[in-house]
């Protein structure tokens, strides 16, 4: 029985969570976007394991579709961001402006981008992209 699209995405969240390569999840998680391409959130987690996987031209594609389809999204916008920073393109600072004004407004919104950011620098020690992106951020 195939799985539906929520229960793909929880398990693939839980199996994030759990410590799973990204390597292993981008599959599962661009099922979940062939299947519901209007799911801003799976597009968001696409875009972030490509970018953990080094590969930013298609985590800059999958940051695009998620900005379009939520641009209230600030961990959208700080995707989008990042495959910017990593493949030398022109106006990123747009999406961390408009992200940093979304998590200064949300107390929540603040408190789980941080811990993404010490997620994805756990994975990824050397990750100079978003360690320059989390200065930006909060270090003003």
């Amino acid at each position: 029985m195939t799985q539906t699209v929520e229960s793909l995405f929880d398990t693939g969240l839980e199996r994030y969570k759990a410590g799973e390569s990204a390597e292993s999840l981008i599959p599962v998680f661009k099922e979940v976007c062939d299947r519901a391409p209007k799911t801003s959130a799976a597009w968001v987690c696409l875009a972030w394991l490509y970018l953990l996987d080094n590969k930013p031209n298609l985590a800059y594609k999958a940051g695009q579709k998620a900005v379009k389809l939520n641009p209230q999204d600030p961990q959208a916008r700080i995707n989008l961001a990042l495959a910017m920073l990593e493949t030398k393109q022109k106006g990123l600072r747009e999406h961390i402006d408009i992200a940093q004004q979304l998590i200064f407004v949300n107390e929540q919104w603040n408190d789980e981008i941080k811990n993404n950011i010490e997620d994805g620098l756990s994975r990824k020690p050397d990750w100079q992209s978003l360690t320059k992106v989390k200065s930006w951020l909060f270090e003003k």
